[in-house]
């Protein structure tokens, strides 16, 4: 459980840096960075399973980015304050993609 909640915390945590960095990709409160995280978790979760393993980012295949890039944009429909582009979340899920490979997040 800790785990899982430290998960969280970095993901919303590279949210937030990533709305920082990211044009098209609204900076979040710490709060609305934790909901967008608990958000993007559910959805990615929900998209693997309807699709299968190839669905997810950790494929690093092209399906995996584009997946990660809709559950961005789709998230921004649910989390209060985030505003996504299209362009703003195919780079959001470039940046979280490089990201994760040094910080594992698990954003899905």
């Amino acid at each position: 459980m800790l785990r899982m909640i430290i998960r969280f915390i970095v993901s919303a945590l590279v949210l937030m840096f990533v709305g920082f960095l990211v044009p098209g990709f609204d900076s979040l409160g710490f709060v609305n960075a934790l909901i967008a995280a608990v958000v993007i978790s559910v959805l990615g979760y929900l998209v693997e399973s309807l699709l299968g393993d190839k669905a997810s980012p950790q494929s690093r295949g092209i399906v995996g980015f584009l997946t990660s890039a809709v559950v961005i944009y789709i998230a921004q429909y649910i989390v209060p304050d985030l505003n996504v582009s299209i362009l703003g979340a195919l780079i959001a899920a470039f940046v979280i993609g490089i990201i994760d490979i040094f910080v594992p997040t698990e954003l899905r």
